[in-house]
């Protein structure tokens, strides 16, 4: 197996190593850092400290530890906070705390960026500027300007270093995942790789400004045509991977709505808000074939009577075509208690593994459909629902697509602020005609027909290149070139161990030749001198040497945590 000097660059990252292996430590994972080889980082007195486990949960201990961490881990918090299909619902109400609210940097440094960015001056981009950000965050922050047409607008600024801080930890946090899969197999139904893989990607993409910039270019443009509706225009012109430039959207968040603390002047219509809120949502999954993944009530502006702004697109889902053939069947199947379907359509997406239990993940689903059918509007809660679908699929092993779990979230908080906005409001009989209608055009004969298009060229390529293939195959078997890859579980780990453990063996022998051979040089009746020295000085020395070499070696097993 790899070790951690392996991928270090330098002795910024050992540093960095080491502060990971020691927050770890200290906030009650010892044990995960001693198992995968990192105790060397770790002061003795740290690793023997008992855990705080007994009065700080699981959930707390990891708050605590990605907070002090950092932006990387903090962001991986968060990530898991929307993965109920492998957290543990305990830890993920842990986890929905985290807040990456840093102190803002300086904002002269934030001026040189958009300066350096743009390729202009700052008063040549903008008419003013305001020096204190609104918001401040891990990866940038927000400043309000505005334009030289005199329009209000939103400037978001990139952390400087920021993306060198990320991209190291990304590097550590991959290995400590491939370790953890390796040296831990008890933690494989986590999915750390996979967990790593995807906050990589999501960084990746929040990091280059310019993603979100054509997002929500995309979005506003989905939604030209609907009143009431608002998506931030882009300023293209002042726009690249360190700077965003977006309109600034008129209105109070609907945090503040709900807060009790309507607009002066003209009341809001609160059920109309829902109403629009839901139908966006629900054009975004079945025809723009995106969503805004975060409608937390910060990131939603109202403005009287009903206008609804969304804001913030850095994290969107995206629903491909077969994907939502998959979604829309479920969703039937599920209103007419198919539930095999529903198990066949979650296979379809590979969220099944080998070890799922299909007959009891049926009739898991069969309870929770008991549960809630029939029940009155007043009475159904979607986002509780939801949130015990992804229970009953955690249970049994399911691992559904990130950007399914990210709709699950992203339905969930639209079904609570609904609720709270319009109590009366019915999701589901908002979602039957567009089922409907998503369902008839997937059963037209166009649909049809470019399916079967699609299934003739698949099935002409194969018959195309399958004798090729075949004749290549058989000629390799006739050269005897064919081979057979055995994989051993942990054989790294059993590899590492033989040689340390001979390593410490020769290293005994050594010392206990040092002290016979010192032992016989003592006792002799000689006045035989060496560079000056009597030969009993030259044997005390080796007495010496030996010790010295003997304490180092029970120090070394003594950290190993290997002494009984």
């Amino acid at each position: 197996m790899m070790t951690p000097f392996q991928f270090t660059r330098g002795v910024r990252s050992l540093n960095r190593l080491r502060q990971i292996a020691q927050v770890l430590t200290r906030h009650g994972f010892g044990h995960i850092v001693t198992r995968v080889n990192l105790g060397r980082f770790v002061p003795v007195w740290m690793l023997r400290k008992k855990a705080r486990a007994e009065s700080t949960s699981v959930g707390r201990r990891l708050t605590l530890a990605a907070t002090e961490l950092g932006p990387t881990f903090i962001k991986l918090g968060q990530m898991l906070s929307a993965r109920p299909d492998i957290v543990p619902e305990a830890v993920l109400k842990e986890l929905r705390t985290l807040q990456d609210n840093v102190p803002p940097f300086d904002t002269s440094i934030a001026m040189a960026t958009i300066a350096e960015e743009l390729h202009r001056p700052v008063a040549n981009c903008f008419s003013s500027i305001d020096e204190k950000p609104i918001a401040s965050a891990s990866i940038g922050q927000v400043y309000k300007a505005q334009g030289k047409n005199g329009e209000g607008l939103v400037v978001k600024v990139r952390r400087p270093g920021i993306e060198d801080v990320i991209r190291m930890d990304l590097e550590l946090l991959e290995w400590l995942a491939q370790s953890l899969e390796t040296l831990m197999p008890e933690l494989r139904i986590y999915r750390p790789t996979m967990i790593v893989t995807e906050l990589g990607q999501l960084l990746t993409r929040e990091l280059d400004y310019i993603n979100e910039a054509s997002t929500t270019s995309r979005f506003a443009a989905a939604f030209q045509g609907d009143a009431g509706l608002r998506i931030p225009r882009v300023y293209w012109d002042l726009c690249g991977p360190r700077v965003l430039t977006l309109q600034a959207l008129p209105g109070v968040s609907l945090e503040t709505l709900l807060s009790g603390r309507e607009p002066s002047g003209v009341a809001v219509d609160r059920r109309l808000v829902a109403r629009r809120l839901a139908d966006c949502y629900l054009k975004q999954i079945f025809e723009v074939g995106m969503f805004h993944a975060d409608p937390h009530p910060g990131n939603i502006l109202v403005e009287p009577i009903a206008n609804v702004g969304l804001i913030d697109f850095g994290q969107i889902g995206a629903i491909t075509d077969e994907w939502r053939t998959d979604l829309i069947v479920m969703v039937y199947a599920s209103i007419n208690r198919e539930l095999g379907v529903v198990i066949e359509a979650l296979a379809d997406m590979g969220a099944l593994s080998a070890e799922t239990d299909q007959r009891s993940l049926q009739r898991a689903l069969g309870v929770l459909h008991d549960k809630y059918y029939g029940l009155p509007i007043k009475r159904f809660d979607l986002g509780m629902l939801l949130t015990e679908f992804s229970d009953v699929i955690r249970r049994h092993d399911v691992v559904v697509p990130r950007d399914m779990l990210m709709l699950i979230k992203a339905l969930s908080m639209v079904a609570a602020v609904t609720a709270r906005l319009d109590p009366e409001l019915d999701l589901l009989e908002l979602l039957r005609p567009r089922l409907r209608q998503a369902l008839a055009e997937r059963l037209s004969p166009t649909h049809l027909a470019r399916g079967a298009t699609l299934f003739g060229w698949h099935l002409l390529s194969i018959a195309r290149q399958a004798p090729g293939q075949l004749r290549q195959g058989l000629r390799r078997l006739a050269a005897g070139d064919w081979r057979l890859y055995v994989r051993h579980e942990n054989i790294d780990r059993l590899t590492n161990e033989l040689d340390r453990s001979s390593n410490r063996l020769a290293f005994s022998i050594v010392i206990a030749a040092i002290i016979v051979g010192s032992s016989v040089v003592v006792s002799a009746n000689t006045t035989m001198t060496v560079l000056g020295f009597a030969v009993q000085t030259l044997g005390m020395l080796g007495y010496l040497i030996a010790g010295v070499l003997g304490i180092n070696l029970l120090w070394a097993i003594f950290r190993s945590g290997r002494l009984h």
